[in-house]
């Protein structure tokens, strides 16, 4: 319904901030990253916005970048991941490292998130990890000369497209972003965290 909410930061909680617009005062739900990197208080704001309903409820999400928004559209898609949950992840992992955590099968570090078990922990990475094929990850347009499978494991350049995938961007984009961040040597987590700011450009 709404997919960004631009005006002036009026206010901000522990797990809300209240953003001014059109003589409108919404309060949106968000993460401690957000709330910590909005800005001050009357300063002009853009929050990338996830209108959720259900049977009880009807609130207004909200991040400052594309890809944390992403992520919480994400996580709200796995069973049994509801916006506190998926608010309380975004607030502990930034979406590199989230993403990581994933490809690398990390129960621990997902489950470091206050509210997230060991058990949901394993379903989030299942859900999201049979959501990325084979194909789909050899499928991209990584350039020739850096390989995708090495000894028959995936490499750092692999992982990292698959991350991001589980990020929601296409195989191309993700492929295509790698390609131009990638560096010999580069571990998973700098080649995700490069190629998310390019793709954010």
């Amino acid at each position: 319904m709404f997919a960004y909410i631009k005006g002036t930061l009026e206010a901000k909680s522990n797990d809300s901030i209240i953003v001014e617009a059109g003589g409108i005062g919404y309060r949106i739900f968000t993460a401690l990253s957000t709330i910590n990197g909005v800005g001050q208080l009357g300063s002009q704001v853009k929050i990338y916005t996830h209108y959720y309903v259900r049977e009880d409820i009807a609130a207004l999400y909200g991040f400052h970048t594309m890809e944390e928004l992403g992520l919480f559209d994400m996580l709200i898609s796995v069973s049994g991941v509801g916006p506190k949950a998926a608010i309380s992840m975004i607030s502990t992992l930034s979406p590199s490292r989230f993403a990581l955590a994933v490809v690398s099968q990390d129960t621990k570090t997902l489950s470091k998130a206050p509210g997230i078990g060991p058990k949901m922990a394993q379903r989030i990475i299942l859900e999201l990890k049979d959501k990325i094929s084979k194909e789909q990850l050899t499928a991209g347009s990584m350039s020739e000369d850096i390989p995708a499978f090495e000894n028959g494991s995936p490499t750092p350049a692999a992982e990292a497209v698959s991350g991001l995938m589980v990020l929601g961007y296409s195989s191309f984009e993700a492929s295509g972003a790698v390609s131009k961040a990638y560096q010999e040597g580069m571990g998973v987590e700098e080649l995700i965290m490069k190629a998310l700011k390019s793709l954010s450009k």
